[in-house]
C-alpha cells in the first residue's frame, strides 16, 4: 500500500466477521460487511483464537495479528489518513468482499501496533495485481516511477528506451565504482567503455599492423621499421567512446527517461536509495525494478594484485604503453587482449591455470592457442601467480611475479612491466540491497536465478544481462532481453528472449565465430554415435600472396544424425569470423540441415564458401589439409 502494508489471503473462503457480521450473501446493508475496528486491548475480544492458543500468547502483537489473519479472508493494516488504503477499501466494497480493517493510529496501544506493522509478512505484488485486474488503473499514482533500472549498460538502456515508448515513467541509475587503479567511465556500461567497443578497435589496430606487412607483397613500399603509437591509439579510442557516452545521455533525455549518475541500493519494498558521487542520498519508489548491473573483473586475492596489477577495466584507457606484459588467465578477454597487445608489437606472455577458453569448443580453443604461439605470444601453462611485487615504479614500472605450479610444488619468477588480470568476472549483486527485499541469489556466484520471463523470486523485480544465472554473458543478449521485457510489461507482448543458438565471436588474432553447441556439449547431449562432424581447413585468398598461415583457418559443423543431420553447432576460425557467423546464425534458427548447406551455392572466392563444400567427416579420419585456394 501507499502508506502501509496489506495482507490478502487469496483463495481463503469467506468467514464470519469477528464482531458477528456476516460475509457475502448476507442481506444486511453493505456497510455492515466492511467493519472498521481498532485492535482491542484484550485479544480475547473480537477475534477467534487459533486452535491451541492462549490469551497469554495473544498478548504478543504478532500473535494477535496472526489470529486476525487466520480468522478473516482479508486483513488491511493501514492508517486512517492513508488515501491509497481508502481506495483499496472501496475496491473490496465494490467486489462485495469482506475485510477486517486494522488502523494503527486508532489502536489503543500505538507502540505495540508499530511493532506489529514492522513484523508483518505479506506477498509483494499480489494486491497490486488484484487492483489492476479489477479495472483500478485510474487509482492515484502510488510510486515515483513505473520502472527504475539499476545499471546503465547496454541491456538497461535498451529496456529504458523501449519502456519509454509506451509513455511510462522510467528512471535509470548508473554508477561506476572506480577500479583499484582509479579508472572510471561514463554512461553505457562495460561493452561500450571497457569491453566490446575498445577491444574491437584495438584488435583492428593489430590487424592493420599485419596488413602493413602483407602490403609489401602486394607492391606497396613501406619503411622497414613500423612503429606503433599507444597514446595516439588510446586517445582515438577514448574520443569515440566519449561520443557514445554523450549519445546515450541525449537519447535518454529525448525519450524523457530520467538518468541519475548514482549508486542504487534497495532499502525496502518498492523503494531504492540513490547515492551520488558526493554522498548525497535520495529515496525513490517504483512499481517495478530491473537489475542490469552487469559484472566487474575478479582479482586473485594475493599480495600485490590490487596494488600493482590492472584489469581490462584499466587497459583501454591506460595512459602509457604497457610494455612487456603478463596476461593472467585463459578467458576470451585474456586471449583477446594478449592478441592485440602482441599485434602492436609488445612482448606478451599468457599464464594459464588449466585450459584455454573454458566453455567454448576445445578443438577451436587449442587451434587459437597454437596460432597465437606461432605469432610470438608465449604461454606458461599450469601455473598461477601467488605474489606480485614492485621492483621499480614508473609508467610503466617493473614488477616481479612469483607463480606456483598447479600440479607440483614448483615455483617460478618473472619480471614484467605490466600484469593484466583476466581470470573472470563477478556479478555486481552483493552490494545493492537485494537481501533487504528478499531477492535470492546464488551465494557462490552472486548470479540471480530468474524465470523464463526474467522475473526474480520477488514478483516486481526483474533482472537481465550478465547477472543472470545460467545465461550467456553477451551484450546483444542483454539488449534483446531488455527490449522484450519492456514489451511484455507495457505493450501486451508475450515474446520471450530465446537464449538458444546465440552467435558469438572471440576476437583473437585469428577470429573465432560460433553458434550452437560445442563438440563436447553435442556429444554429451546426443551421444557420440549420434553426431556427425564435418570439417575442413581453408586458406583465405588474400593470404596466399604473402604466403602466410596456410592450414590455420578452420571450419566445422556438428550435425544431429537422428534429426535429419540438423546443424546443432557451427564453428569457424578465420578472418571476419563474426560477419560469417552472423549470417549462418539465422539459418540455424530456421533449422538448417547439412543437405541444405550442400544445396547452397557458395560465393567465390570467399572464406564462408567452405561451408557449402564440407564433405570430410572427423569420423572418417581423412585429410582436410589444403594446398591452395
Amino acid at each position: 500500500m501507499g502508506c502501509e502494508k496489506s495482507k490478502v489471503r487469496a483463495g481463503a473462503p469467506p468467514q464470519p466477521e469477528a464482531n458477528g457480521r456476516r460475509g457475502p450473501g448476507s442481506q444486511s446493508p453493505a456497510k455492515d460487511h466492511f467493519p472498521c475496528q481498532p485492535l482491542p486491548e484484550n485479544p480475547a475480544i473480537g477475534v477467534s483464537r487459533p486452535s491451541g492458543s492462549t490469551s497469554t500468547s495473544l498478548l504478543d502483537p504478532r500473535a494477535r495479528l496472526r489470529a486476525y489473519i487466520d480468522s478473516h479472508p482479508v486483513v488491511i493494516v493501514s492508517k486512517s489518513t492513508c488515501k491509497r488504503c481508502a481506495e483499496v477499501k472501496k475496491l473490496f466494497e465494490s467486489m462485495s468482499v469482506p475485510y477486517f480493517l486494522l488502523e494503527l493510529d486508532q489502536a489503543a496501544d500505538g507502540r505495540q501496533e508499530k511493532n506489529v506493522q514492522s513484523g508483518l509478512a505479506y506477498q509483494e505484488g499480489r494486491l497490486q495485481n488484484l487492483l489492476n485486474m479489477n479495472g483500478s488503473e485510474d487509482l492515484p499514482e502510488v510510486y515515483d516511477y513505473d520502472l527504475i533500472i539499476i545499471g546503465g549498460g547496454s541491456g538497461g538502456l535498451a529496456a529504458a528506451k523501449e519502456a519509454a515508448r509506451y509513455n511510462k515513467k522510467i528512471m535509470v541509475l548508473d554508477f561506476v565504482t572506480p577500479t583499484p587503479r582509479g579508472t572510471r567511465w561514463g554512461l553505457g556500461g562495460t561493452c561500450v567503455n571497457v569491453g566490446c567497443i575498445p577491444k574491437k578497435l584495438m584488435h583492428q589496430a593489430a590487424l592493420l599492423g599485419q596488413a602493413l606487412q602483407d602490403s609489401r607483397n602486394y607492391g606497396w613500399s613501406t619503411e622497414e621499421t613500423v612503429k606503433h603509437d599507444w597514446d595516439k591509439m588510446t586517445e582515438a579510442v577514448q574520443n569515440h567512446i566519449s561520443s557514445l557516452n554523450w549519445g546515450y545521455r541525449v537519447a535518454l533525455r529525448e525519450k524523457k527517461v530520467t538518468y541519475e549518475n548514482a549508486y542504487g541500493q534497495f532499502v525496502g519494498p518498492h523503494r531504492i536509495k540513490a547515492t551520488n558521487n558526493k554522498g548525497k542520498e535520495k529515496i525513490y519508489s517504483a512499481e517495478r525494478f530491473l537489475i542490469a548491473t552487469g559484472e566487474r573483473p575478479r582479482y586473485l586475492g594475493i599480495p600485490g594484485d590490487r596494488e600493482y596489477c590492472i584489469s581490462s577495466d584499466d587497459l583501454f584507457s591506460l595512459p602509457y604503453c604497457p610494455g612487456k606484459t603478463l596476461v593472467v588467465g585463459a578467458s576470451y578477454v585474456a586471449l583477446e587482449c594478449a592478441g592485440f597487445l602482441a599485434g602492436i608489437g609488445l612482448d606478451v606472455t599468457v599464464m594459464v591455470r588449466s585450459i584455454l577458453l573454458r566453455g567454448f569448443d576445445q578443438d577451436m580453443a587449442n587451434k587459437i592457442g597454437e596460432h597465437m604461439e606461432e605469432h610470438g605470444v608465449k604461454f606458461i601453462r599450469q601455473f598461477v601467480p601467488i605474489k606480485v611485487e614492485q621492483i621499480e615504479a614508473g609508467t610503466p614500472g617493473r614488477l616481479r611475479v612469483v607463480a606456483q605450479s598447479t600440479s607440483s610444488s614448483e615455483t617460478i619468477e618473472g619480471e614484467y612491466n605490466t600484469v593484466l588480470l583476466a581470470i573472470g568476472r563477478d556479478a555486481c549483486t552483493r552490494k545493492i540491497g537485494l537481501e533487504t527485499v528478499g531477492v535470492k541469489i546464488n551465494e557462490k556466484t552472486g548470479k540471480i536465478p530468474v524465470t523464463d520471463e526474467e522475473q526474480t523470486n520477488v514478483p516486481y523485480i526483474y533482472a537481465i544481462g550478465d547477472v543472470l544465472e545460467g545465461k550467456l554473458e553477451l551484450t546483444p543478449v542483454a539488449i534483446q532481453a531488455g527490449r522484450l521485457l519492456a514489451q511484455r510489461l507495457y505493450a501486451g507482448s508475450n515474446v520471450k528472449c530465446d537464449y538458444e543458438n546465440v552467435p558469438t565471436t572471440v576476437f583473437t588474432p585469428l577470429e573465432y565465430g560460433a553458434c550452437g553447441l560445442s563438440e563436447e556439449r553435442a556429444v554429451e547431449k546426443f551421444g557420440e554415435e549420434n553426431i556427425e562432424v564435418y570439417h575442413s581447413y581453408f586458406w583465405p585468398l588474400e593470404w596466399t600472396i604473402p604466403s602466410r598461415d596456410n592450414n590455420k583457418c578452420y571450419a566445422k559443423v556438428i550435425c544431429n544424425i537422428k534429426d535429419n543431420e540438423r546443424v546443432v553447432g557451427f564453428h569457424v576460425l578465420g578472418p571476419n569470423a563474426g560477419e560469417v557467423t552472423q549470417g549462418f546464425a539465422a539459418a540455424l534458427k530456421c533449422g538448417l540441415t547439412k543437405m541444405q548447406l550442400d544445396s547452397t551455392i557458395g560465393i567465390h572466392p570467399i572464406c564462408a564458401e567452405v561451408f557449402t563444400t564440407l564433405s570430410v567427416t572427423k569420423r572418417s579420419g581423412a585429410s582436410i589439409l589444403q594446398a591452395g585456394c
